[in-house]
């Protein structure tokens, strides 16, 4: 074994307890940051938003339990690589794995910026009074690419920092953040939609240099849009039609897969189901109070509207620009509701913890996928290389790192459309989860051995081994949403076959990692390595 990998093992440690993984996990179903960036472009859809955010949730837990399970069989970092090529061989694990955890992420990283601006950048410095600055982050180019830029640089020094480093970020942010969401709670369930309407055109025309009577121009400009996407309620078929948008959001509690080779415990099935499963289960259940409370005293229909007035003339489809320069952020909403400028600071400032606890999920997971294809030889060595003192891949950062710039820049100035791939960032993950979820459906019947000796192997329905039942379950909601996307017969997706530019970005990534895997299996071969006995052996941490 020794001659097949770079080294006797990977070099990396275990600095994550399982609480750290739960946070990691919490964060990346994001409430705040993915949550209510969803939320607001999700105004025309006929089924209902808590509806579509519940049956979702227990869908993705069957998801919960696969990757629990998987990772109890093979704790090792690189996850879905690791066991896909284990499984259904190194070709399709490479190829699914790489491109869904490496390359579509660089579509991420503006994504990321995108949020940094509109929930970080542009509420502080209204409230600070920088006015004119805010405004150029929130409706330039410039300022979205300047964004994704910072957000680079944040992202990048957290990881680099290590994992133990950025676990003790994530607990501050974890404990700042959920004391900011009270705040906000507590502000729209003691306020009144009077108290809303007035400080929103206070705030707005102080701080953002809007128009008087933003609140009636937002309701105009969002009816004209189509806002109609209910509260609650509508057909289970309409329901269904708004989670392929809503997965966006939550369809992530499992992004720490790919790290669980660093995380102490990963063996036991049953805290891995715990900490993944709080992480959806508490998500969902703040989701449906937030949104709850929002509608409350901002009103439903008017939130929806906002979201309308603000994507329908980011999107291109009215030159009509929203009465409300800045996107609508609920958070920034409720520190309308007073006219203290210290609390509307502090509560924003609280809130922003959401994104710096988040940010380094963009990249964390996915170096962890590029140090493991290193570590197998399809990569060059000194990919795999991790830095002693921090624990750190830095030579797969930079893999993510450098690209991202370029997409970045093609994002923010919509070149070629690309400002219209959003969902493809989802679409191609998911392909990646369903490789995942096959392997985990036959893992018991084509690695007994492997299944037979692992904790999870105890665990049956009607002597059907549990992985194998939720690996189905979860492979059919996954099944539908790629229907959904690809195809998009309903044309609410915009991601599908009619996307010239989707098709043609999501097959060259594709194609790419095709030409990396199989140029390097060639390669090994002349070198006397044969690539297929190196991914039949399972690599030690």
């Amino acid at each position: 074994m020794t001659n097949l990998f770079v080294r006797k093992a990977t070099g990396l440690v275990r600095s994550w307890s399982v609480f750290d993984a739960f946070v990691y996990a919490f964060f990346s179903i994001n409430l705040i940051t993915l949550g209510l960036y969803s939320f607001s472009q999700m105004y025309y859809f006929e089924g209902g938003m808590i509806n579509a955010l519940v049956i979702s949730a227990i869908f993705i837990f069957f998801e919960v339990v696969v990757y629990a399970g998987l990772i109890a069989v093979m704790p090792r970092s690189g996850g879905d690589y690791v066991w896909q090529s284990r499984i259904l061989g190194g070709a399709v694990g490479f190829i699914l794995a790489v491109t869904g955890w490496w390359f579509i992420l660089w579509l991420w990283v503006p994504l990321y910026g995108d949020m940094f601006r509109h929930i970080v950048l542009v509420p502080l410095l209204g409230i600070l009074g920088a006015k004119d600055v805010a405004l150029w982050f929130a409706g330039t180019e410039n300022g979205s690419f300047v964004a994704s830029l910072i957000t680079l640089a944040i992202v990048s020094v957290f990881i680099a920092l290590g994992m133990k480093t950025y676990a003790r970020i994530q607990k501050f942010s974890f404990y700042g953040g959920m004391l900011g969401l009270l705040i906000v709670i507590v502000l729209f369930l003691t306020g009144s939609n009077a108290a809303f309407k007035s400080g929103l055109d206070a705030n707005a025309t102080a701080l953002f240099g809007a128009q008087p009577g933003v609140y009636d121009a937002t309701v105009q400009l969002g009816t004209d849009a189509g806002a109609i996407t209910p509260f609650s309620g509508g057909a289970l078929l309409a329901i269904f039609l708004v989670m392929p948008y809503m997965v966006f959001f939550n369809l992530w509690p499992n992004w720490g897969a790919t790290l669980y080779g660093e995380v102490r415990g990963a063996t036991d099935f049953k805290r891995n189901v715990t900490g993944m499963g709080w992480a959806l289960g508490a998500t969902t259940l703040l989701g449906i109070l937030l949104l709850y409370s929002i509608g409350r005293t901002i009103g439903w229909d008017f939130y929806v509207q906002a979201g309308a007035a603000w994507w329908n003339y980011v999107w291109g489809y009215t030159d009509v620009a929203p009465a409300l320069p800045v996107w609508p952020y609920p958070a920034l909403f409720a520190a309308f509701l007073t006219s203290n400028k210290l609390i509307q600071f502090v509560v924003v400032a609280l809130m922003s913890l959401w994104w710096f606890g988040w940010c380094g999920t963009v990249f964390l997971s996915s170096t962890r996928v590029i140090f493991a294809a290193a570590f197998d030889r399809l990569l060059p060595e000194k990919v795999a290389e991790v830095d002693g003192r921090t624990g750190t891949p830095i030579n797969a950062l930079l893999l993510m790192v450098v690209p991202s710039i370029i997409v970045a820049f093609m994002f923010s100035y919509n070149i070629a459309s690309f400002q219209s791939l959003t969902l493809c960032s989802t679409l191609v993950i998911a392909v990646t989860y369903l490789g995942t979820t096959i392997s985990a459906i036959i893992l018991p019947y084509v690695k007994p051995d492997l299944y037979k000796a692992s904790p999870i192997a105890k665990y049956n329905i009607l002597g059907i081994p549990l992985i194998t039942v939720a690996g189905v379950i979860f492979g059919g909601f996954l099944v539908f949403l790629l229907y959904q996307w690809i195809l998009d017969p309903n044309a609410l997706y915009g991601i599908g076959i009619k996307n010239t530019s989707s098709v043609i970005y999501m097959l060259s990534m594709y194609v790419l990692a095709a030409i990396i895997y199989f140029g390097f299996k060639s390669y090994r071969k002349r070198s006397g390595i044969d690539m297929d006995k190196v991914q039949a052996e399972i690599p030690a941490e």
